[in-house]
């Protein structure tokens, strides 16, 4: 089945991605209100995924570049596309995209930092998976791989964000219309309490659910709330949130050998076999071998 990202090629609304991109997307999903249940008919899609490039994309060496001497040129990282128009789409009332595509690696390391939009990619219910080959689903079906205490403060970060927009950013098109509606950005604030409510879950139960709260975020954007009753949710909240890290058991790092093992997984079910491009150590292996390097220019000295 082809991706949404595939077709919007397909139908000449996407011009200006790199020609491989379009089959070597391996998950995509509809993120932002959607993932969230708070959506409305008027709502964007915010398409995120990852895809796999050339074996020499992903492993420069291979072409015989020497990194300091040659011009090496970038490898793909991502593509992003914002304010795509599909008239046709939602049943001919149209829709707009945002897309966003990432590297397999680089996908993988923003998963291993706990960034919560990449996180959030996946763990949307199934519902919003708009397309997942068999190396795709190896991924999500280890999810929970990627989970660990780094998480509060990476959500907390992002959570502050959105209360210093809330507090300082002035709006301007349909954010403007927002304010002049209910006093303060009520968009900016359904995020401030979904963060919160995420990074609880992933503490608590190790897993995340992006719909639990669904209705009490509607609430929010239907002007609820006060911006008083915002910040003191947060306060509060953040203080329940400190006491539960300090109390976490999720790992405190994120287990980078296993995450590697899983990425070089995927990389040989998509190329075939990595012997010519990577060297399976494990961790014990690699930091005997940094050792070795370390004592060399020791000696050297």
């Amino acid at each position: 089945m082809a991706s949404h990202l595939q077709r919007l090629i397909k139908q000449q609304l996407i011009t200006d991605a790199p020609p491989f991109l379009a089959g070597a997307v391996q998950y995509e999903v509809v993120m932002g209100s959607v993932a969230y249940g708070v959506n409305t008919d008027a709502s964007d899609f915010d398409l995120y995924g990852f895809a796999i490039a050339a074996k020499e994309d992903c492993f420069p060496h291979l072409r015989g570049e020497v990194p300091g001497f040659d011009p090496c040129e970038p490898g793909f990282q991502h593509y992003q596309k914002h304010h795509i128009q599909d008239a046709q789409a939602n049943g001919g009332k149209g829709r707009e995209y945002d897309v966003t595509v990432y590297a397999i690696a680089k996908y993988f390391r923003l998963l291993s930092e706990n960034n919560p939009n990449i996180i959030d990619s996946l763990f949307v219910p199934h519902n919003c998976v708009l397309h997942c080959t068999p190396i795709g689903a190896m991924v999500r079906d280890r999810r929970t791989l990627f989970l660990h205490k780094g998480c509060w403060p990476k959500f907390k970060g992002y959570a502050y964000g959105q209360i210093k927009k809330i507090r300082s950013k002035t709006p301007v098109g349909k954010r403007k219309a927002i304010v002049d509606e209910f006093g303060y950005d009520v968009k900016f604030a359904y995020h401030v309490v979904r963060l919160l409510n995420e990074v609880e879950q992933i503490m608590l139960e190790h897993d995340l659910d992006l719909q639990r709260n669904a209705e009490q975020l509607k609430a929010i954007r239907r002007g609820e709330w006060t911006l008083d009753r915002l910040e003191q949710f947060f306060v509060q909240k953040e203080q329940h949130l400190e006491t539960l890290y300090s109390n976490c058991d999720l790992p405190a790092k994120p287990p980078m050998d296993a995450i590697r093992q899983l990425l070089l997984d995927c990389l040989e079910q998509y190329y075939g076999t990595l012997a010519q491009a990577v060297s399976r150590q494990d961790g014990n292996a690699r930091a005997i071998s940094e050792i070795r390097q370390i004592m060399q220019r020791l000696d050297k000295g």
